[in-house]
């Protein structure tokens, strides 16, 4: 009825572009070892950016004055790959679906091409930092900040990060986004190095992250209440997806006096 499908009217002669300022993003991922295997921790809230946002509503001074808007709060940013590895991801949410779909990909020709046997989180992280590195020098990058969280070849847990840049670095304590700047303090009281990984216990990390995620809604715009949490150990993942923030409340906000005029 309509004749064959032309797509020659979307040929344009501008060139190749690549996406500059990603459009919907999640924020912080945190995550902490203890002696037995590692918690990880990631709020629920995808963000739409004030770029996509002005397009349109240009004339809302709300989003102008704000910049961003709590537009979609169920979106999961903890893969687990396995059962034996969890990947956390802050950034671009389309950049983390794809990184998804390798990760499919890659779990489906591992288990066919050799049975019995899998990637570690060590392999796993040195796979996706190949793949942020590589889009990188290609002018195309991920942007998204990773954490991958497991256990390395020798059974030991692993913690390390890799972010749009294809840099990695690994520590006892890692966040991503604001978590950098206010969860970090918190949990480096607990772990301040490699060495005191072993006296922690499960329950003091998961307590541990949870006031990290606390701090991360009261102080980080870009933050919701309810996350998603896995804790790694040899037995295998428990991951919670719509964990909610216990005795959260700003009723201290009333005793706040800001500027302006103040009744005493």
């Amino acid at each position: 009825m309509y004749g064959p499908y032309d797509a020659s009217y979307l040929r344009t002669s501008a060139p190749v572009t690549h996406t500059q300022s990603p459009a919907v993003t999640g924020t912080s991922v945190v995550a902490v070892k203890f002696k037995d295997g590692v918690v990880i921790a990631a709020d629920n809230l995808g963000m739409l950016s004030c770029f996509q946002v002005a397009a349109f509503t240009k004339h809302d001074r709300f989003l102008a004055s704000y910049g961003s808007l709590a537009r979609f709060t169920d979106v999961k940013r903890l893969r687990v790959f396995d059962g034996t590895t969890v990947i956390g991801f802050g950034g671009d949410v389309s950049d983390m679906q794809y990184i998804d779909r390798l990760l499919n990909s890659l779990d489906v020709k591992e288990n066919y091409a050799s049975p019995g046997h899998t990637l570690n989180a060590k392999n796993l992280h040195t796979y996706l930092s190949k793949i942020l590195y590589k889009r990188r020098s290609d002018f195309n990058p991920l942007w998204n900040h990773i954490l991958v969280a497991g256990f390395d070849g020798d059974d030991k847990p692993f913690l390390s990060s890799a972010d749009l840049l294809g840099t990695t670095f690994s520590s006892p304590t890692l966040a991503t986004g604001f978590g950098a700047d206010l969860a970090q303090p918190l949990l480096r009281k607990l772990i301040p190095d490699e060495s005191v990984v072993d006296s922690v216990t499960k329950e003091q990390a998961i307590v541990a992250l949870k006031e990290c995620m606390q701090v991360l809604y009261y102080r980080d715009a870009r933050s919701m209440d309810e996350f998603s949490m896995a804790v790694i150990t040899k037995d295998g993942v428990e991951l919670k997806e719509n964990e909610k923030l216990e005795k959260q409340s700003w009723a201290f906000a009333e005793t706040i006096k800001g500027y302006g005029a103040q009744a005493v």
